[in-house]
Formats: structure tokens, sequence, C-alpha cells
């Protein structure tokens, strides 16, 4: 038994959540349309362009989750998985999880994008093992703050290898399936390193690698 280790936005589905997220809220009118898009698309490019300040950014895109209250969270959220998500999902990303199912493969996502975005999204997948970025719950209510490392760039490796030691597993023979260079340092984690629908400077790097590079775009 191997772990295989997927990336979530753009890579098993077609599309940041995060993101989508963002955008979500602005439809329905829960945060400053012109304001709000502005800044969530600014953060998007920074993270494209890897110069992403990820702590501004999760103090920007936590705030919501800090004024909604939760009632009303998981209401929006199952419409976000509706109208949002669900037109992201891709057929050959579940085909690749399910062949690493029966492979008895350990199945694992690991993510920058928060977990309450991010959670029923891999429930969605079957996948029930994730590591993501953690909000802080305080009574029971989001705090706008975060829990630990967030999960981005150097990032997820400290939160992986924290979950190997946690979990008394081991990394030998492992997969790790990501589309953007943000992933660079875990990708370097594993035995089996896969691009999948790689952004440029990926691309680069598993070609001069020597790494899979795959679609799962239809």
């Amino acid at each position: 038994m191997a772990l295989a280790i997927f990336d979530l936005d753009n890579t098993l589905i077609a599309g940041d959540s995060d993101h989508g997220w963002g955008e979500f809220l602005v439809t329905q009118g829960k945060v400053d349309s012109h304001h709000y898009k502005a800044v969530n698309d600014r953060f998007y490019a920074d993270y494209e362009a890897g110069c992403l300040d990820i702590y501004a950014y999760l103090e920007f895109s936590l705030e919501p989750l800090a004024r909604i209250p939760s009632a009303e969270l998981q209401q929006l959220h199952q419409a976000f998985m509706r109208e949002v998500i669900a037109p992201m999902m891709l057929g050959k990303a579940q085909d690749l999880i399910e062949r690493h199912r029966r492979s008895g493969d350990r199945l694992l996502v690991i993510t920058s994008t928060n977990r309450f975005v991010v959670e029923p999204i891999c429930a969605a997948l079957g996948i029930e093992e994730l590591i993501a970025t953690d909000p802080e719950i305080i009574n029971g209510a989001y705090s706008g703050q975060i829990v630990g490392v967030p999960t981005y760039r150097e990032g997820k490796v400290t939160r992986f290898k924290q979950w190997l030691c946690d979990h008394r597993e081991h990394s030998r023979g492992s997969y790790f399936y990501s589309d953007s260079i943000n992933d660079l340092p875990m990708l370097l984690e594993v035995t089996h390193p896969v691009a999948v629908d790689p952004d440029p400077e990926l691309r680069e790097e598993a070609l001069a690698r020597g790494w899979d590079i795959i679609s799962l775009r239809d």
C-alpha cells in the first residue's frame, strides 16, 4: 500500500475553490462586490505568480467566516457546492482516485485552501483524509484566525511530515499530484511526483526532472 496524495484546486477539480468561494460570496451579496472581488482577484494573481502573502490572504479570506453566522455559512456552502463546485468536477479525476483506491493505496488530499471550504469537496470526491489550512474555532464560531501552520508551499511539507508522524506512516512509494509550481517543495518529498495540467513553470520543471505529466481535463 502506498500513499496517493492529491492537491485539490486545479488538480482534482477544474478550478480554484478558494477563489471561487470568494466570487460566490460576491454573487450572494455577503461582501462588498467591487472591493472584495478586486482584492480576491489580486490575491489569486499573486498565487499564480508564486508571490502570495499567505497570511495576508488568510486574514482577508477568513473574515467572512467570522462575520457570517455558522448556520448561514452551512447553507451558503451547500449552494456553493451545487452552483460552483459541481460544474468543476472531473470524470478523469474520479477515475484516477478510484484506480488508486482499487490498488489499496491510502488516499489523502493536501491543500492550502481552508478546511471549511474544502472538506465537503473532498467528501464528494470520496476522500476522507485531508490536510488543509485550519481556521480557528472558538465556542463553535470561526474567529477569523488560523490554527497551526498554513498548508502553503513549504508549509505543506511541514504539515505532511507531522501527519506521517501522527499516523505512523511513511512516504516510500508515495504519489503526489499537483498543477502548481507552488507545490514544488511537496513534489520533491514523494517517490512519484506527477504534474497534472501544470502551469508553465511546473511543466518546465517536470520536463527537466523527467516527471510524469498528465491531464485530467475532459
